[in-house]
C-alpha cells in the first residue's frame, strides 16, 4: 500500500510540474511597439518579435505608425536612439 501511495504522489507531483510549466509558457505577449534604427532608416518592431512590422525613412514616420498601433492595443511605444539605446517611452494604457 505504501509503494502505491508514493507512486501516486510522484505522479501527482509530475503532473503538477508539467501543468505549472505550461502556464508559465502561455503568458500573454505584449503589444509594446519599438521604434528602432534599421539599415538607412527606422523601423517599428513589436516587442519580442524578430520581424519588422514596418520600415520608414524618417524616425517621425515610424513613430507615428508605432503610436497608432500602441493606441489600438493599449500598449507602450519605446523610442530608441540611432545607437540603439532607449530615448523615451510613451504609454497608451
Amino acid at each position: 500500500m505504501a509503494k502505491e501511495k508514493s507512486w501516486l504522489l510522484k505522479l501527482v507531483e509530475l503532473i503538477s510540474a508539467i501543468f505549472e510549466s505550461s502556464r508559465r509558457q502561455s503568458r500573454d505577449r505584449t503589444w509594446h511597439q519599438h521604434v528602432v534604427p534599421y539599415k538607412d532608416g527606422w523601423a517599428v518592431r513589436r516587442e519580442g518579435n524578430k520581424r519588422i512590422t514596418s520600415k520608414h525613412r524618417k524616425q517621425s514616420t515610424a513613430l507615428r505608425k508605432a503610436k497608432s498601433l500602441a493606441r489600438k492595443y493599449k500598449s507602450d511605444v519605446i523610442i530608441h536612439r540611432a545607437d540603439g539605446t532607449i530615448r523615451d517611452r510613451i504609454s497608451y494604457d
